[in-house]
C-alpha cells in the first residue's frame, strides 16, 4: 500500500504535484477532508478549524481553541487515513506523524520566494507583488509555528523529508516521475513489521483521545508503549496517576480502544494524592 505524506510551500505547485499523483497512481488525496472528523470531536464549525490551521483566526477563535485537543484529533484523523493506505495526505503534520513509518514516503514541495509571488500573482489575478508576498509570508509564519509547537521542529529543515523537490527547476510532471520512482525502492515498501508500527502509532493515538473526550480522565498524561512481545494490538501504559481509581478507569478506556487487543497496565498510583490535587488548584 502507498502512502505519501506531503507538505508544500503556498506557491511551490506542490497541490498540482498532488493531485497528479493520485490521478497516476489511483490513490485518495486528502486535505480539507480530515477537517470534518476534527471539527466534529472539537465541537467547533469546520470553517473555525480551518481559519486557524491557516493563521487567519480572530482573536476570540483564538482563545476558545484547544489547541493540545485539536492536535491530537488532527493526529488521529491522520493515522486513520494512512492505516487505509493507498493515499496522498498533503499537510496536517503527517510528514511528522508519520515519519516513524518506515514504508511511508515523506515529501516536501518548495521553490524561491520571487517565483511563489509572481505565481500567486498569476493564480489570484492580481498585480500587487507586496500584497501577494505578504499573504505567502503570513501563510509560511503561521505552518511554522504549527510545526514548531507541535512537533519542535522547523518545517523547512530537509532532514525531515525522504524528498525535497524545487519546483523553480522541476516541473510539476517531473516531481511526479520522481516520487514515483523512489515509491518503487525496496526500503519504502510495506512489511509486517512497518505495518506494525503503523497500527502501534494509531493505536496508541486513540487512546489518548479517548482519554482526552472522556471529562474524568481529561488532564491524565500517560505514555503508550509497544508490548515488548511485538504482538500487534498489544499495549503497555506508562505514567504517573492519582489513584487506583484512576488507573483501572485509564485502563478501561484503553481495552475499549479499536485496535487495541491487550493492556498491561504499569501506571504508577502517587503516594500522597491529596498533595496533589492541592498543588493542581
Amino acid at each position: 500500500m502507498s502512502i505519501i505524506a506531503m507538505t508544500r510551500e503556498m506557491g511551490s505547485l506542490g497541490k498540482d504535484v498532488a493531485e497528479g499523483l493520485a490521478q497516476q497512481l489511483g490513490l485518495k488525496l486528502l486535505y480539507h477532508e480530515i477537517v470534518d472528523g476534527v471539527a466534529e470531536k472539537m465541537h467547533l464549525p469546520t470553517h473555525a478549524i480551518t481559519r486557524f490551521l491557516q493563521g487567519k483566526a480572530g482573536r476570540i477563535e483564538s482563545l476558545r481553541a484547544d489547541l493540545d485537543s485539536m492536535s491530537l484529533y488532527t493526529a488521529e484523523e491522520v493515522l486513520d487515513i494512512a492505516a487505509k493506505g493507498n493515499v496522498v495526505i498533503r499537510g496536517w503534520g503527517a510528514t511528522c506523524l508519520l515519519r516513524p513509518v518506515s514504508h511511508v514516503l515523506c515529501v516536501r514541495i518548495c521553490a524561491p520566494m520571487a517565483l511563489r509571488v509572481q505565481r500567486i500573482m498569476e493564480r489570484v489575478g492580481i498585480q500587487d507583488s507586496k500584497l501577494a508576498e505578504a499573504e505567502i509570508e503570513r501563510n509560511d509564519a503561521a505552518h511554522a509555528a504549527a510545526m514548531l509547537r507541535r512537533f519542535g521542529i522547523s518545517w523547512q529543515d530537509p532532514t525531515h523529508y525522504d524528498l525535497v523537490l524545487n519546483t523553480a527547476h522541476l516541473s510539476v510532471a517531473d516531481c511526479t516521475e520522481q516520487i514515483k520512482d523512489l515509491l518503487q525502492s525496496a526500503s519504502l515498501q510495506e512489511t509486517a513489521e512497518s505495518r506494525a508500527e503503523l497500527l502501534h502509532l494509531t493505536a496508541s493515538t486513540h487512546i489518548q483521545s479517548a482519554l482526552r473526550m472522556d471529562p474524568k480522565t481529561r488532564g491524565v498524561r500517560i505514555s503508550v508503549s509497544e508490548h515488548a512481545n511485538g504482538t500487534v494490538g498489544n499495549v503497555v501504559l506508562q505514567g504517573i496517576v492519582l489513584d487506583d481509581a484512576e488507573k483501572r478507569l485509564v485502563e478501561n478506556l484503553a481495552t475499549r480502544v479499536p485496535g487495541v487487543s491487550g493492556v498491561e497496565n504499569q501506571l504508577q498510583v502517587m503516594k500522597n494524592a491529596k498533595i496533589s490535587r492541592a498543588l493542581d488548584g
